[in-house]
């Protein structure tokens, strides 16, 4: 291979070149998955998650200083009676090496797709979000000067700032839930010079957030036996499992998958009930009822997508079903006391998604579904908000247009979106 990386297709078998391509050419319904020209990962002497480059979609890097930072747990490891529980912890935490500014894991799966983007394609990038998706890309795009389209739920709005200030950001909220945003999105990528970002299709979002688990088994110096995420579209789940694959062809690190214990936050749990009914397709009547309802009530709103890449190849069930995984449905309850628990032993304050994850490993330990001398993973999704707040200026990223749920890119409304464009430039300030 003298490409740094081909795609792949899971269901036609079919290799090809990546022009930012998102879906199969032959219509296959699959994940797209990158084979990488370097078989071993080999790290370079670059910043944050550009560390791990050689397995990543991208020829460059950007000067980012952030990336997932691993350590062995002492205080919740204690408290749950784990010997070999690694920590990798995606948030601002200087003291640990921490720098994710905008506290979110999010910023691993920004980075590498801005940059894939610059390198691949052209035009302006569209991402819809429930809140730390968005954030993550207006960070990298106050950083960088690329310029983003961003769809957000009007009661996220106030989950999207930055520490500098963001003026390449078309920010968009819909009077809606998160599935509102999304659709409300895709139709903005109608409008030319707009690209989708993709979602679970993105390679670089999914190898982006994969560095959680290179980073946590170059620390432990082997793969995990069990590996903890809260989830809302499954696709971490997803990156996680395609993350160790590789790492097992790597063949310095084991030949076991870690078993996938991921996590939703009740009342709103599609995947744990189509897992525990077996059905590689989620049946809104009977795995997400009364969803609006639902989706108000959770403790940690990014966790509640409606539509995530279930049962599609390579989605979340083939990911569980290939790592002998586990899903579990947590209560607020529960979340609120481990994020308690994880600031009281391990002394950051936690993401609430995070917290959904911790409670997650609290139950798993208790009911013995992990033993005491597994080697495990916990993905610490965010955390170090307060922290942040004392350290950094942040900067609100003020709404640009405000549209109700349903409504079409249309009139006034494409007119306003593609006035922006015209006033943006698709360069990015590497």
């Amino acid at each position: 291979m003298r490409e740094k990386y081909l795609l792949h297709c899971p269901g036609c078998g079919r290799p090809f070149p990546d022009r930012y391509t998102l879906d199969c050419p032959s219509g296959c319904n699959a994940l797209l998955r990158t084979i990488y020209r370097e078989p071993r990962l080999v790290l370079r002497d670059l910043p944050g998650v550009f560390r791990y480059s050689s397995w990543l979609p991208i020829e460059g890097h950007l000067r980012i200083d952030a990336g997932p930072v691993s350590y062995a747990s002492t205080g919740l490891a204690r408290e749950l009676g784990l010997s070999n529980l690694t920590i990798t912890f995606s948030g601002y935490w200087p003291e640990r090496g921490g720098r994710m500014e905008t506290c979110s894991f999010k910023e691993l799966e920004a980075q590498p797709t801005v940059l894939r983007l610059r390198e691949k394609g052209a035009g302006v990038l569209q991402i819809s979000s429930a809140g730390n998706t968005g954030r993550a890309f207006c960070q990298v795009s106050a950083l960088t000067g690329a310029p983003v389209v961003v769809v957000v739920p009007s009661s996220a709005a106030d989950r999207l700032w930055t520490t500098a200030p963001s003026p390449n950001v078309c920010l968009i909220t819909v009077d809606g839930d998160y599935s509102d945003s999304i659709a409300f999105g895709r139709d903005v990528c109608s409008i030319p010079g707009v690209v989708p970002e993709g979602g679970a299709k993105n390679v670089a979002r999914r190898d982006g957030m994969g560095t959680v688990v290179l980073d946590g088994t170059l620390f432990a110096g082997r793969l995990p036996d069990a590996y903890f995420q809260a989830v809302g579209s499954g696709t971490g789940g997803i990156a996680a499992w395609e993350a160790a694959d590789r790492l097992i062809a790597d063949g310095r690190f084991g030949t076991r998958l870690p078993a996938l214990h991921l996590s939703q936050n009740l009342p709103f749990v599609p995947m744990v009930r189509a897992w525990e009914a077996g059905r590689r397709e989620i049946v809104p009547e009977e795995d997400m009822p009364d969803a609006e309802a639902s989706i108000e009530r959770v403790f940690a709103g990014v966790l509640t997508n409606r539509h995530p890449p279930w049962g599609v190849r390579g989605g979340v069930y083939d990911a569980l079903a290939a790592s002998g995984g586990r899903m579990y449905a947590v209560s607020n309850d529960e979340a609120r006391s481990a994020a308690r628990l994880f600031e009281a032993t391990e002394e950051i304050d936690l993401d609430p998604a995070a917290a959904v994850a911790v409670a997650s490993l609290l139950r798993a330990a208790e009911e013995g579904f992990v033993e005491p001398g597994e080697h495990i993973l916990l993905n610490v999704t965010g955390g170090g908000y307060q922290r942040a707040a004392e350290d950094l200026d942040r900067y609100p990223v003020e709404p640009y247009l405000r549209v109700g749920a349903g409504e079409a890119v249309a009139g006034d409304v494409r007119d306003g979106i593609t006035s922006w464009l015209a006033g943006q430039g698709v360069a990015i300030r590497a």
